[in-house]
């Protein structure tokens, strides 16, 4: 043949794209898969209904400048200060509105933050940090991996020492996306962990499902104990045959954002969802862990890929949900609790990372759920947080701003 000569140089290049694509591929198809998945709605699932707007929002800049910003913070020490976390992997001090030009922490060299859900993600102080001066970050490190470490203060409470790090723990990602990135102390004094489902689109290897794996849970670990962690005596699966001992609560594909209502000390889950839905989870302070909350078996209230005859009445379903009209990608909030706006007491305000849409979700009186979509913003939030008087801030991650929540008195 004329062209038979390159017939096996032309092979030889497909094939080698076929091997370096194949992670890709692979991903690919599972994704296009799982957009076929459209199950119906499960009985008895979410529990709140349109409620009429009970608050005129606003947004005050609160600060500009930052690179990137997924998290928000303080550290309960009475200075007043403000923690931003930028994604690259510094955390910026914000005094009096103004962000400080040195870092109180730089550990960007350790980090890998090139796919859009790595990163430095997560940053939450120990209550006594006042005192011994510890706090914890997550990140995603050099080779993709999950890493919760502990960290400590030079002799400059502005400056933390890079060379005090200790890690917690480390988990295997097999893919770029879904990595949690959360970590809070809750009113127990221990530390809870959100760990995404490992990636890829669907959960292929059945992660959330599977008690013998971190990936797909909420984990929570005494930090004061023995070194690197302890177990708390009270952690639901401690004691069971082929489940981890960290594991709070499972069924989770991607709780980027959670938090603790500092009044009631409930917990709040922003799940991100795969192709229809986005949740928002409920777990209440006197609850004794271990909570499936659905995942894959359901994605929000509907039926994802369970198997055939599977009792859904061990699955503890969202309070909210919302589907592709009003967002993408939900960005889990905070119960608000401050004294200044008194027309969002008791709401847990959150947001759609790709519409801006801000919604605010509370209970009535008589225990039912109400939610009301309170401001369509032009801002994509990629985090919110508290501020040490109760305010609560929303992050504007394209444009680096810091927005406080107001309402009308």
């Amino acid at each position: 043949m004329k062209n038979s000569r390159l017939f096996l140089p032309v092979l030889l290049v497909v094939l080698a794209l076929a091997l370096y694509f194949r992670g890709a591929l692979s991903e690919g198809y599972h994704y296009l898969t799982s957009a076929l998945v459209k199950g119906g709605s499960v009985e008895g699932s979410v529990a709140a209904s349109r409620g009429s707007k009970w608050a005129e929002v606003g947004l005050a800049q609160f600060t500009s400048g930052l690179d990137s910003p997924v998290d928000i913070t303080h550290a309960g020490d009475g200075t007043g200060r403000i923690f931003v976390v930028e994604k690259p992997g510094r955390i910026k001090i914000v005094r009096d509105g103004k962000v400080e030009a040195e870092s109180f922490l730089d550990i960007e060299q350790r980090v890998r933050s090139s796919g859009s859900e790595q990163g430095l993600l997560g940053l939450t102080f120990h209550p006594e940090f006042s005192g011994n001066g510890r706090f914890f970050v997550n990140y995603t490190d050099l080779d993709g991996d999950t890493v919760v470490s502990e960290f400590g203060l030079t002799d400059n409470p502005d400056r933390a020492d890079p060379g005090s790090e200790r890690v917690l723990i480390k988990i295997d990602q097999p893919a770029t996306n879904h990595n949690g990135g959360q970590v809070k102390f809750g009113p127990d004094g221990y530390l809870y962990i959100g760990m995404g489902d490992g990636g890829s689109a669907g959960d292929p290897e059945g992660n959330a499902q599977n008690l013998d794996v971190l990936l797909g849970k909420m984990l929570r670990l005494d930090v004061d104990g023995e070194k690197p962690y302890a177990i708390p005596a009270d952690n639901p699966f401690k004691d069971r045959d082929g489940a981890r001992p960290e594991i709070w609560a499972y069924g989770l594909r991607n709780p980027w954002r959670f938090s603790f209502d500092s009044e009631t000390g409930d917990m709040y889950i922003g799940d991100v969802g795969q192709n229809l839905w986005e949740e928002i989870d409920f777990q209440p302070h006197s609850s004794g862990g271990g909570e499936n909350y659905g995942w894959d078996y359901t994605e929000g209230s509907h039926e994802f890929e369970m198997p055939r005859g599977y009792d859904t009445s061990g699955i503890t379903f969202p309070v909210f949900e919302y589907g592709r009209d009003d967002g993408c990608s939900v960005t889990g909030g905070y119960v608000y609790r401050g004294e200044e706006f008194p027309a969002l007491a008791g709401t847990y305000l959150f947001a759609d990372f790709c519409t801006g849409k801000l919604w605010g979700l509370r209970k009535k009186d008589g225990g039912d759920w109400e939610w009301s979509m309170l401001k369509d913003t032009d801002i994509q939030p990629s985090s919110f947080g508290e501020g040490p008087d109760g305010s609560v801030y929303i992050l504007d991650f394209p444009k680096g701003r810091v927005f406080k929540i107001t309402a009308e008195k």
